[in-house]
């Protein structure tokens, strides 16, 4: 199944009119032609079934024939990672967090965070090519960029953890998660988070936690944790 993204469709529309670009895709790589069905989402989770009604290599339009919500994954994710040093191994993350099964992403700024500025338009189209590669119809949020104090003294309903490397007293992530919960966890960036972060957090009610046994990269430990949160919510 090839699916389409379009944020912009509405389960009360009745058509549809593709880019340029998608058009000669579906012309040009699918050879689909008129009246053959193609799948768009909206990333609201809305799967649209869609039947050609012309398609040249600049030129393609669908006509919706059935819209269908569906079902979203039973937990909440918010991951906030702070930016990696080079730009690809941040994308990395998405992409595959996007795969697994997340809901939203903020990078956090840290102490000891080396990059300080994101590409926020770039990593919104890694995101979008993950969701229809994938084929997930529920497109992760990808939130501004913010700093770390910031961030933590917002309000989360959420059951909040700090994954970080001190030698200190922490838990176990997998021993802390159910079924069905809404999760918020910090991974920092490559020098860790700092002493006075870790005691900041402590402080708003985040847990400390550990991902294993060995140390692992900021986008290692993000898609780590991402894993243990779906892994525990399968059925």
């Amino acid at each position: 199944m090839q699916l389409f993204y379009n944020a912009d469709l509405s389960e009360t529309d009745t058509s549809f009119v593709f880019s340029k670009d998608e058009s000669r895709h579906i012309v040009k790589v699918l050879r689909r032609s008129t009246g053959d069905l193609l799948q768009i989402t909206n990333g609201k989770g809305w799967l649209f079934s869609a039947e050609i009604t012309m398609a040249t290599i600049n030129h393609c339009e669908a006509k919706i024939i059935s819209a269908a919500l569906q079902p979203k994954h039973p937990y909440q994710l918010h991951l906030a990672v702070a930016p990696t040093k080079m730009n690809d191994r941040y994308e990395w993350f998405l992409e595959k967090a996007t795969e697994i099964g997340i809901d939203s992403i903020t990078p956090i700024i840290c102490e000891n965070s080396e990059r300080r500025v994101i590409k926020k338009d770039r990593f919104e189209r890694i995101i979008q090519s993950a969701v229809k590669q994938s084929l997930h119809c529920h497109m992760p949020v990808l939130n501004d960029a913010l700093p770390f104090k910031e961030f933590i003294e917002q309000h989360h309903d959420a059951h909040k953890f700090i994954a970080h490397c001190e030698d200190t007293k922490k838990i176990s992530l997998k021993s802390q998660l159910q079924p069905r919960q809404s999760i918020l966890i910090l991974i920092g960036p490559e020098g860790d988070f700092s002493a006075s972060e870790i005691e900041t957090a402590l402080a708003q009610s985040f847990k400390p936690v550990t991902l294993g046994d060995t140390r692992l990269r900021t986008e290692t430990a993000a898609i780590a944790a991402c894993h243990s949160v779906a892994f525990v919510n399968q059925e």
